[in-house]
């Protein structure tokens, strides 16, 4: 391979997988390396614009550790996330949509039963969130695993806070399971909307382009169950700002419903409260799996 120019060096690299066992990877690969070349030479890609990609990217990796994935948030600001999110969550029309991970999924949060109070001192007003599990044929989804997260009224998620030894403590995060009749109900705080972490590259890169952070209010599920496909999803609080300028592209009509704002009083669970308090239901419908089928 000597004497390699601007016009063959495409096909170069692609035969340089020739070896490559894993077709997959290959298939991968060769298409990555033809859209790459492509780019630079659409946009006539200069020296000095790489280097700035590539210091661009060094700080991404740089930024990123165990309580902020930035590569998370350049893949979802660039709507990455969510076209391969949607390619890969087709479904029937009664089945619920899904949307973006995010980066600030936990995995092995507390386990609470129905009816606690998940928010564990975060932020926020009172939040009564319930509505059941069911399949796509109706049937009910008893013992259905469900993560809940969101962030409090600052905008913050509890692994963007610390205690004074530097550990997590975690609030407005769970796991519980459905009842028999795939019902679920817990109390937590009413949703807002939040910028993404934008003190980094990625921010940057937004103010550059001329794009705000924000992300409108949510709260986030994932729904797991023997015989259905896994379920990663948002709810929207409706009215709610930021809905059509969503900084990660994932607000789907289906996913946003009504908090309902109560006057001081009774709630749910029997409490007597003397704030304004909300509440939220929501039921979801998951698609059976291959195997279910």
């Amino acid at each position: 391979m000597r004497n390699i120019n601007e016009d063959t060096i495409t096909q170069a690299v692609i035969a340089s997988f020739a070896n490559c066992g894993n077709p997959r990877l290959r298939t991968v690969m060769t298409s990555l390396v033809q859209h790459l070349h492509a780019f630079a030479r659409d946009v006539h890609l200069t020296e000095d614009e790489w280097f700035k990609a590539i210091k661009f990217l060094t700080e991404v990796g740089h930024i990123t550790d165990d309580k902020r994935q930035e590569f998370i948030l350049l893949s979802d600001t660039l709507g990455l996330s969510m076209l391969v999110t949607s390619q890969n969550n087709r479904k029937p029309a009664n089945c619920t949509e899904a949307t973006v991970f995010g980066p600030f999924y936990v995995e092995g949060a507390p386990f609470y039963s129905n009816g606690d109070d998940i928010s564990n001192g975060a932020k926020g007003a009172p939040c009564y969130v319930s509505g059941q599990v069911r399949g796509a044929g109706g049937e009910a989804v008893g013992n259905a695993q469900l993560d809940v997260w969101q962030s409090d009224e600052d905008g913050f998620y509890d692994v963007q806070n610390q205690d004074e030894a530097g550990n997590v403590v975690h609030s407005a995060r769970g796991r519980l399971r459905t009842d028999a009749e795939g019902f679920f109900n817990f109390r937590s705080i009413l949703a807002e909307a939040y910028p993404i972490p934008h003190d980094g590259p990625v921010g940057r890169m937004l103010s550059a382009v001329g794009r705000h952070p924000w992300r409108p209010a949510h709260l986030h599920f994932m729904i797991e169950a023997p015989g259905y496909q896994t379920l990663i999803t948002h709810v929207f609080r409706d009215g709610g700002q930021y809905l059509d300028s969503d900084v990660v592209f994932g607000v789907r009509s289906s996913l946003i419903s009504e908090w309902k704002r109560h006057e001081p009083g009774v709630a749910p669970d029997g409490r007597d409260i003397s704030v304004p308090w909300y509440s939220l239901e929501y039921d979801f419908v998951l698609n059976p799996s291959e195997v279910h089928a």
